[in-house]
C-alpha cells in the first residue's frame, strides 16, 4: 500500500519518480467526462430554448475551443513536473498568485457540491437509503481515493473510461429506439443567443479543466512529447464531454419534462428495471466518483498552493494531505446538501459565471508559458517570494483585474446580465473578451521586462546534474 500512496504534492517530481505514457491522458479525461452532470450540462443548451441541432454544433465548438485551452495547460506537467497553480507563481508572483487561487478552489467546492447532488441520489438507490445519506457515502469515498492520490486516480479513469463507454452506448441505443431522430433534426432554427450558449456551456466546462489539468499529466517522463499530451487530453476531453452533452441534448429534446424532474431516475429508468437498473446506478456513481476525485485532489493541491505561497512551504506530509482533502470534502458536502434541491436552476449560472474568473488566468498563463518564458522556469524559486519571481507580480494582477472588468458588460447570468448583452440579441461572448483582452495586454506588458526569466529551465532537484533547456533534457 505504501508504495501507491502518493508521497509528492506541491513538490517537483523527481526523474526517478516519473512513469506512464501520454494515452494515459485520454483514458483519464475521457472517464471523467462519461458522466452524468456532464450530460445535464448539454441538456441545459435544449431546456433554455435552443434546438437539437444548432445546440450539438455549439457543444462541438465549445468543446474544441475550450478544450484546445486545456490541453496546452496539459502539456506543461511534463516538462515541469509540476502541479498547474504552482507554476502560475511564475506569472502572478509565489503569494500573488494566491488571488486566482481563492477561486479555483472556490470552483472546485461547487463542483464537488453538484456532482454529489447527482451521485448521491445513484448511492441513495443502490444502498437503499435517502439523497442526504447518498450524498455523503459518496464524499467519504471520493476523499478516500484523492487521498491515496495518483496512481490510483489513473487507474479509476481507464475502468470508468471503459465501463461508462460501454453503458453509454447502451444508454443511446436505447434512446434511440424511443425517439424520432428525423424529427428532433428537422426542427432547426438557427438563434444566435441560443448558439453562443451552448458554446459558452461546453468551453466553460472544459476550461475549468484549466487549473489542475496538469496535475495529472506531471509524473509523465520529461521525455514525453509536448504534442501527444496536448493531442491525448484534448481527444479524451472533446469525445467524453461531447459524448455525453450530445446524450444530454436528445434527452432533454425528447422526454418534456420528465428528465427535468429527476435526471438521474430518467438516465437509469432509459436502461432498464431490477438489476439492470441497480447496474446504472453504479455507473452514474462511478463516473461521477472519477471526476470528484480530480475536484478533491485539484482543491487540496490548490489549497496547499495558496498557503505554503505564504508559509515557505515547499512539501506536505501524509497528515497534512488527509486534512486538507478533509476540508474539501466537508465544504462541497455542506454546499451539496444546502443545494440539493435547486440543483438544475443554478448550475447553468455557476458554470457561466466560473468562465469569468479562469478565462483570464487561463490566457495569462498561457501567454507567459509559451510565448513569453518559453517554457524556461527556475523551479526552486517559484517557492521563494525574496527569488527572481518576487512575491506579487503586479502586471500579471492588474491584468487579471482587468480581463474580469472587461468581461461584465458582456455576461449574462440570472443574478446580473451585462449592459452589451441586449444588443447583442441576448448572446453572452463574455468568456471570448475574457480570452483574448489579457492574452493581448499580458503579452504587450511582460515582453519588455524579461529579466526574470532563465536561459533554461533551472530544476533544483537531486536528480538534476544539468539545467533543462527548452523543449527537451540537457545532456548530463
Amino acid at each position: 500500500m505504501a508504495a501507491v500512496v502518493e508521497k509528492h504534492s506541491i513538490d517537483v517530481v523527481p526523474d526517478s519518480a516519473r512513469h506512464g505514457r501520454a494515452f494515459n491522458q485520454f483514458t483519464l479525461w475521457l472517464g471523467a467526462n462519461l458522466q452524468i452532470t456532464a450530460v445535464v450540462t448539454g441538456a441545459l443548451a435544449v431546456v433554455f430554448g435552443g434546438d437539437v441541432v444548432w445546440s450539438l454544433v455549439g457543444l462541438v465548438a465549445g468543446n474544441l475551443l475550450g478544450g484546445a485551452v486545456m490541453a496546452l495547460h496539459s502539456a506543461q506537467g511534463p516538462q515541469l513536473g509540476l502541479p498547474q497553480m504552482i507554476q502560475s507563481r511564475a506569472q502572478f508572483g509565489v503569494k500573488g498568485a494566491v488571488v486566482p487561487l481563492l477561486l479555483v478552489i472556490l470552483m472546485y467546492v461547487g463542483f464537488f457540491a453538484s456532482g454529489s447532488v447527482l451521485a448521491g441520489q445513484a448511492t441513495a438507490e443502490l444502498t437503499h437509503t435517502n439523497d442526504t445519506t447518498g450524498i455523503v457515502v459518496f464524499a467519504l469515498v471520493t476523499a478516500v481515493v484523492a487521498a491515496v492520490g495518483y496512481r490510483v486516480i489513473h487507474v479509476l479513469g481507464r475502468v470508468a473510461s471503459v465501463i461508462c463507454a460501454l453503458a453509454f452506448v447502451y444508454l443511446g441505443v436505447r434512446l434511440l429506439d424511443r425517439v424520432d431522430l428525423g424529427d428532433l433534426l428537422g426542427d432547426a432554427h438557427f438563434s444566435l443567443p441560443m448558439f453562443l450558449l451552448a458554446v459558452s456551456l461546453s468551453a466553460s466546462w472544459q476550461l475549468a479543466f484549466g487549473p489542475y489539468v496538469a496535475d495529472y499529466s506531471r509524473y509523465l517522463p520529461r521525455s514525453t512529447s509536448a504534442r501527444a499530451t496536448f493531442w491525448w487530453t484534448l481527444s479524451g476531453s472533446a469525445i467524453g464531454s461531447q459524448w455525453s452533452m450530445t446524450f444530454g441534448v436528445l434527452v432533454a429534446a425528447s422526454s418534456g419534462g420528465a428528465f427535468l424532474d429527476n435526471q438521474v431516475g430518467y438516465v437509469v429508468s432509459l436502461g432498464g428495471a431490477g438489476l439492470v437498473a441497480s447496474f446504472f446506478y453504479f455507473v452514474i456513481a462511478l463516473g461521477k466518483l472519477t471526476i470528484n476525485v480530480l475536484n478533491t485532489y485539484g482543491g487540496f493541491m490548490s489549497m496547499v498552493t495558496g498557503i505554503s505561497g505564504f508559509r515557505g512551504q515547499r512539501a506536505l506530509s501524509q497528515r497534512g494531505r488527509a486534512v486538507y482533502i478533509a476540508i474539501i470534502m466537508v465544504a462541497g458536502t455542506a454546499v451539496a446538501l444546502l443545494g440539493k434541491d435547486s440543483f438544475l436552476a443554478s448550475f447553468k449560472d455557476f458554470l457561466l459565471f466560473l468562465l469569468t474568473f479562469f478565462t483570464p488566468w487561463s490566457a495569462i498563463n498561457l501567454v507567459d508559458y509559451y510565448l513569453i518564458s518559453r517554457e524556461r522556469y527556475d523551479i526552486p524559486a517559484l517557492a521563494d517570494p525574496h527569488g527572481r519571481y518576487g512575491a506579487w507580480r503586479w502586471d500579471a494582477l492588474v491584468v487579471y483585474g482587468i480581463g474580469l472588468v472587461a468581461q461584465l458588460p458582456f455576461l449574462a447570468t440570472h443574478f446580473y446580465t451585462g449592459p452589451l448583452v441586449e444588443p447583442l440579441g441576448g448572446a453572452d461572448v463574455s468568456w471570448i473578451v475574457g480570452l483574448v483582452v489579457p492574452a493581448v495586454l499580458y503579452w504587450l506588458l511582460a515582453r519588455r521586462d524579461t529579466s526574470h526569466i532563465p536561459d533554461a529551465t533551472i530544476l533544483g532537484t537531486e536528480e538534476s546534474a544539468g539545467p533543462l533547456v527548452a523543449g527537451g533534457v540537457a545532456h548530463r
